[in-house]
C-alpha cells in the first residue's frame, strides 16, 4: 500500500485546528496527529523545530486502520494458541500495533529494518507471511523468511543484540555508497525501553553516531521491562539520550498510527540522505503480558491499565474513520471478517505443521557442512536410535 509522504500540506477538511505542538492529555510533549479522541491534527512540530504531517488518501486511511485490526487479531489468535499448548511462547503486541504498522508502512521498499521478538506487525508491513513466526514459536523452524528478500531480519532474542547487527549493517551501506540520495537505503533498529540499559544499545548508538550511519533507532517504550518500570530505567525521557551521542531524538505517540508513520519516515528520509542517525521513542503501552509466560497483574495495577486502554490505537483510527465519513459501517464489518477469515487459515496452517525430525537441526548450521558437524550429526543419531523400542 502506497502511502504519502509527510510534510505535504494535510487536507484541510481532515484536520481540526490546533496546536502545532500537541502533547497528550495526561502524559508527556509528544508528536500527536490523532488525539484518543480520533481529532486530526494539522501538523505537530518535534524538539528540533521539524514539522510533521501526512497526507493520505481516504483508501490509505482505510487501509492503515484495516492493517491495525488484522495485526492485532493474527496476534491474539497466536496467543490464544499459545494458551491450548500450540506453541511455546509467543510475544504479544497488543497495545502496540499503531507504532508498528505505522512505522511499517513507513519503511521505503529498499529499507533493511532489524526487529526484536514483538514486531509482528512491522514482518505484516513489509509482505511476510504471517505464519513464519509462529513456526519459529512452536519450534518448527528457525522462522523461515529470507532476510535479504523482504529487508527484514530474522527475530533477535538476545537483547538489544539486533541494533549491533543494524548498525554494522548501516555502515556498510554507507561504504557501498548507498546513500546521498532520495533513493538510498536506510536501516532501522527496533528496541524496547528496557534493552537501552544494554550495553549492546549504547555501544550502537556510539557507533552510529561516530560512523554517521544511516540507522533509525526505534525505542517501543511501552513503559515495561518486564517488570521493571520505566523509572527503574532512566530519569530522564528516553528520546533525550540521544542527546549525549551526538543524535537527535523525538519522543511520538506510540498510539498514534498518523504520527508514527510521519515521524519515522522524516528520520528514515534523512537517513538515506546522509544525515546520519535519529532515536525516535514511540511512547505506547504493552496491554498485556510482556510474553505467554508472565503474568502483569504481580507489578500494575487495572486503573493504569484501563486508563490506557481509553488511548487505544484502533478506537482512536476508527472514531477517526467515523467522524470524517471516510468509512461506514459496512466497511468496519467487512474488516472485521477478513481479520476473523486470516485468524481461523493461520490456526489451521499452524495445526498442520510437521513436526520436524530432531536430527533436521543440523542441516543448515555450515552452508558446506564441516567434519565436527557431521560426528555431532551421527552421534545424536545413535542416541536418538538407543530409544527405539522402549517406552520413551
Amino acid at each position: 500500500m502506497a502511502k504519502g509522504d509527510p510534510g505535504v500540506t494535510t487536507r484541510g477538511r481532515r484536520a481540526a485546528p490546533r496546536s502545532k505542538r500537541a502533547a497528550a492529555a495526561d502524559g508527556p510533549e509528544l508528536v500527536q496527529l490523532l488525539t484518543p479522541e480520533g481529532e486530526r491534527i494539522e501538523s505537530a512540530t518535534g524538539p528540533d523545530g521539524t514539522e510533521y504531517r501526512v497526507d493520505f488518501t481516504d483508501e490509505e486511511y482505510r487501509g492503515l486502520y484495516r492493517d491495525l485490526v488484522l495485526v492485532r487479531k493474527l496476534d491474539a489468535e497466536a496467543t490464544a494458541l499459545q494458551r491450548q499448548g500450540e506453541l511455546g511462547l509467543w510475544a504479544s503486541l497488543l497495545g502496540q500495533e499503531a507504532a508498528q504498522v505505522g512505522s511499517g508502512r513507513a519503511l521505503r521498499t529498499q529499507d533493511m529494518a532489524f526487529p526484536t521478538y514483538r514486531e509482528h506487525g512491522v514482518l505484516y508491513c513489509r509482505g511476510i507471511d504471517p505464519i513464519m513466526p509462529l513456526g519459529l514459536f512452536r519450534g518448527v523452524d528457525q522462522g523461515g523468511w529470507d532476510p535479504n528478500e523482504f529487508k527484514f531480519n530474522m527475530y533477535t532474542i538476545v537483547i538489544g543484540a539486533q541494533t549491533l547487527h543494524a548498525t554494522g549493517y548501516a555502515m556498510g551501506v554507507t561504504m557501498d555508497g548507498r546513500t546521498g540520495t532520495e533513493d538510498g537505503e536506510a536501516v532501522i533498529a527496533y528496541f524496547g525501553d528496557g534493552a537501552t540499559s544494554q550495553g549492546d544499545v549504547n555501544e550502537a548508538f556510539v557507533w552510529a553516531s561516530v560512523f554517521n550511519a544511516p540507522l533509525v533507532f526505534f525505542c517501543q517504550n511501552n513503559q515495561y521491562a518486564i517488570s521493571e518500570p520505566l523509572e527503574r530505567q532512566t530519569r530522564v525521557p528516553l528520546y533525550q539520550r540521544a542527546g549525549g551521542f551526538g543524535f537527535p531524538g523525538v519522543r511520538v505517540d506510540g498510539n498514534d498510527v498518523l504520527a508514527s508513520y510521519a515521524v519515522t519516515r522524516h528520520a528514515l528520509d534523512n537517513a538515506r540522505l546522509g544525515q546520519g542517525p535519529s532515536l525516535i521513542e514511540a511512547y505506547t503501552y504493552r496491554m498485556g503480558a510482556h510474553t505467554t509466560s508472565d503474568d502483569p497483574t504481580r507489578y500494575r495495577i487495572a486503573s493504569e491499565v484501563e486508563a490506557w486502554q481509553a488511548k487505544d490505537p484502533i478506537a482512536r483510527m476508527k472514531a477517526f474513520l467515523e467522524k470524517q465519513q471516510i468509512a461506514d459501517a459496512d466497511f468496519f464489518a467487512s474488516v472485521d471478517e477478513q481479520a476473523r477469515t486470516e485468524s481461523v487459515h493461520l490456526r489451521e496452517r499452524v495445526l498442520e505443521m510437521p513436526n520436524p525430525e530432531p536430527v533436521s537441526m543440523f542441516d543448515h548450521v555450515y552452508p558446506n557442512g564441516s567434519p565436527e558437524l557431521d560426528e555431532q550429526r551421527a552421534q545424536f543419531t545413535k542416541y536418538m536410535e538407543s530409544f527405539e523400542g522402549s517406552a520413551h
